[in-house]
């Protein structure tokens, strides 16, 4: 379910940014058309390029959150393992019928360590 909500959000920052860029492709267009020389036509389409960079980076921006909110909203749920680590904890009883088990590193019948 969070994979979801985090694509459809991702897909609102899209769009967003399809607008974004849409919106600044007109503005250089309308600034190059009432542009007078030629340093005024590189200016609008240096700010068209910028704004669409700029909406580009928004949309990273916003799906990088997206990410970090989905992520807060799993934390906590890691793995727990349900035994220890395999070797006899310190405290417990030693086994009468296999004396070497509570001594990690051995073998039960020799005595012998690994």
């Amino acid at each position: 379910m969070q994979t979801a909500k985090v694509k459809a959000k991702d897909m609102v920052s899209s769009a967003k940014e399809r607008l974004k860029e849409g919106s600044a492709k007109a503005q250089g267009k309308t600034g190059e058309a009432t542009a007078a020389t030629h340093g005024e036509k590189e200016m609008a389409k240096e700010e068209a390029r910028a704004k669409k960079d700029q909406a580009n980076a928004d949309k990273h921006q916003e799906k990088a959150e997206h990410r970090a909110d989905a992520a807060a909203g799993r934390h906590g749920t890691t793995h727990v393992p349900l035994t220890g680590t395999g070797a006899a904890a310190p405290g417990t009883a030693v086994d009468p019928a296999y004396p070497s088990t509570g001594a990690a590193g051995t073998y039960p019948a020799s005595g012998k360590y690994i």
